[in-house]
């Protein structure tokens, strides 16, 4: 079977990113996200609402979970027997024009991510706080999650099946939201350690809740079922969950991108090599709230950053991490795609959402 062009996949969904999140104001742009507006309202009020969201946007990203919605679309197509141009499929063209819902959200998220954890940078630039003031950026990151069902709104669809985007759209919306606030409480209680359960409860909403609504997206828009749907978004949320464990790992040894090793500490965040390290190594809870405490009042060189690190490298908690997040994302990657794959060859948008994946995992 032929393979998929991923480069046109990503490129269709910049444009998509553009046309609701524009450079330049237009009208059709200002029609869709405010309506008719008075004339008083000028371009340096709206650009208060769109420069910090776009500034974040252009300083990059992966995109993988736009191109895993589109690729599942393509996947469900395919499952349905489409056997043409799986670009000029219509379920797969509305896919790639509800991309907004999930990036947006994303961005947005970030944005306010930044300003509850306190932090500086992202993506190697200074945080849209620290350039525009919190207030702005607090703005900004609200009204971004209101743009992005702009796009639902774009299309010529039943009104039964936009209420049915609207729905798991703030569903998921309202979830990521319960697993901030989970992870709000653990750091700012330095001496609360969540459960593993707690943990994987947070996780799953946090960061799978994304991965999670970009599937369901795509098996709703390429022709799947409600109950696939659903089902391949929970199978998504343990992906989402992978991502995370590794991003905690990455943390605590180089670093993630633009950020400095260790600052999940500085910020409190009870990672899970920390939470194994504690059950595996209970009597070391009170060394560990030490490090967490003394971090946060004295900042990202202060010498207990490394040493908590050092305590969980000796007991082995942070490999242990890094195997479980790399077995989550490969075992979840491969019931996801097994869901649409009847046979021992998989289609193109199944071997593109494998290949997807073992790209974007670190190497063991």
């Amino acid at each position: 079977m032929n393979s998929l062009d991923i480069t046109k996949i990503r490129n269709e969904i910049e444009n998509t990113l553009d046309t609701f999140l524009p450079q330049v104001q237009g009208e059709v742009f200002k029609t869709a996200a405010f309506g008719n507006l008075p004339e008083s309202v000028t371009e340096a009020h709206i650009d208060g609402l769109l420069t910090p969201c776009r500034n974040l946007m252009t300083l990059g990203g992966k995109r993988w979970r736009p191109v895993l919605q589109v690729l599942c679309a393509m996947m469900a197509a395919q499952a349905k027997g489409d056997t043409s141009d799986i670009f000029e499929n219509p379920g797969v063209k509305e896919s790639i024009r509800l991309t907004p819902l999930v990036e947006f959200v994303h961005t947005a998220s970030l944005i306010h991510d930044d300003i509850e954890d306190g932090a500086d940078t992202r993506r190697g630039k200074p945080c849209a706080h620290i350039t525009y003031g919190l207030d702005t950026a607090l703005n900004a990151g609200a009204w971004l999650y209101f743009l992005a069902p702009t796009a639902i709104d774009s299309l010529e669809l039943s009104a039964e099946k936009k209420n049915l985007y609207y729905s798991m759209f703030t569903m998921e919306l309202r979830r990521l939201h319960l697993g901030q606030a989970m992870d709000i409480y653990w750091h700012r209680n330095p001496d609360v350690f969540p459960t593993m359960a707690e943990y994987q409860a947070m996780v799953q909403n946090k960061t799978g809740t994304l991965s999670c609504l970009a599937v369901l997206l795509g098996i709703l828009s390429g022709g799947g079922t409600k109950e696939e749907a659903l089902k391949a978004g929970e199978i998504a949320r343990g992906i989402g969950e992978g991502f995370q464990i590794l991003d905690d790992v990455q943390n605590l040894t180089t670093g993630n991108p633009g950020k400095k090793r260790g600052d999940d500490i500085v910020e409190g965040k009870k990672s899970l090599p920390v939470l194994m390290h504690i059950s595996k190594y209970p009597k070391d809870k009170d060394k560990i709230a030490s490090c967490f405490k003394k971090a946060q009042k004295e900042g990202i060189m202060s010498c207990s950053v490394e040493e908590c690190i050092s305590i969980l490298e000796k007991g082995g908690c942070i490999k242990e991490a890094f195997e479980k997040g790399h077995a989550l994302v490969q075992d979840k990657t491969h019931e996801l795609v097994t869901m649409f794959e009847k046979s021992e060859e998989h289609s193109p948008a199944a071997t593109a959402i494998i290949s997807l994946f073992e790209a974007m995992l670190p190497k063991v």
